[in-house]
């Protein structure tokens, strides 16, 4: 029929599965082992090494004398004590290194044929008004149940007391804060959502194996909190793939887990030792 336009490859192609996709039951041994490859490196640098390091570090506090909730997990510490603007560029220089694995992904992702909007920003740009206001309600939904969550297993004794942050009162500790709740969104849904459960996808695994795994990676690296931290970021780790599965947008998540840590950051920051009913050490 005249004006009608033939559906081409792309128009059909579900969102997960890129140019660079081998086809079902036919993926080349050579392209199987490249992907397993970049997976282990870029986890290797980034997620993965923080999981094998909570893995011992969970070890440990389990063998210490004590309580788990006797014990600390610290996550912003001071790098340089009494020296606070050598601190401070210590702790730009940790936020802005640590973000290098996200380009290595978006790296690999273009540099295979994929197109980074077609898994990090479908259906729209990579900013839109629809992106904050999901992930401020998510934000509202997951931190009020996290925070149930992390008290009742500290009442448990199965979770370390979580000291949020212990850096000095300068001028620039809460804009740090800021910026740390910032990189660990970015580099944690960008690596777990945009590129681990993409190439598990492209690697012939179903929905539910991708989402399930990527939620375990995210568990594993929140282990050095306890029991609580891993079940709770695994049960996290599940919504969010879940949902990613829907939207095929990372930034929804990343607003979201901004908007945790700062509550998490700066709220430890200014709660601690003042209200009864957080525990501090």
């Amino acid at each position: 029929m005249l004006g009608r336009v033939s559906a081409t490859a792309d128009d059909v192609r579900p969102w997960w599965r890129l140019r660079d996709t081998p086809v079902p039951g036919g993926v080349p041994d050579l392209a199987r082992a490249l992907l397993w490859t970049e997976l282990a490196i870029v986890l290797l640098l980034s997620l993965g090494r923080s999981a094998v390091y909570s893995i011992v570090s969970i070890v440990s506090a389990l063998t210490a004398p004590g309580p788990l909730s006797s014990q600390a997990a610290n996550l912003n510490n001071s790098l340089a004590p009494d020296r606070p603007w050598l601190d401070l560029t210590y702790q730009l220089l940790r936020i802005g290194f640590a973000l290098v694995p996200v380009a290595l992904a978006a790296y690999l992702l273009v540099r295979s044929g994929s197109r980074l909007k077609d898994v990090w920003a479908r259906d729209g740009g990579w900013s839109t008004w629809r992106d904050w206001g999901r992930g401020a309600w998510l934000a509202a939904g997951v931190g009020s149940v996290g925070v149930v969550f992390y008290l009742a297993t500290f009442a448990l004794g199965t979770n370390l007391t979580v000291v949020a942050q212990s850096l000095p009162g300068q001028w620039w500790q809460v804009p740090v804060l800021v910026l740390a709740a910032v990189e660990a969104a970015v580099v944690e849904e960008y690596i777990v959502l945009g590129f681990v459960i993409v190439r598990l996808r492209q690697l012939g695994f179903g929905d539910t194996a991708a989402i399930g795994l990527a939620a375990l990676l995210r568990g594993s690296y929140h282990l050095y909190q306890g029991l609580g931290g891993f079940v709770g970021n695994l049960a996290m780790g599940l919504l969010f793939g879940w949902l990613f599965r829907r939207w095929g947008r990372v930034m929804p998540f990343v607003v979201a887990h901004t908007l945790l840590d700062v509550g998490a950051f700066v709220g430890y920051a200014a709660l601690a030792g003042r209200v009864s009913w957080l525990p501090t050490l």
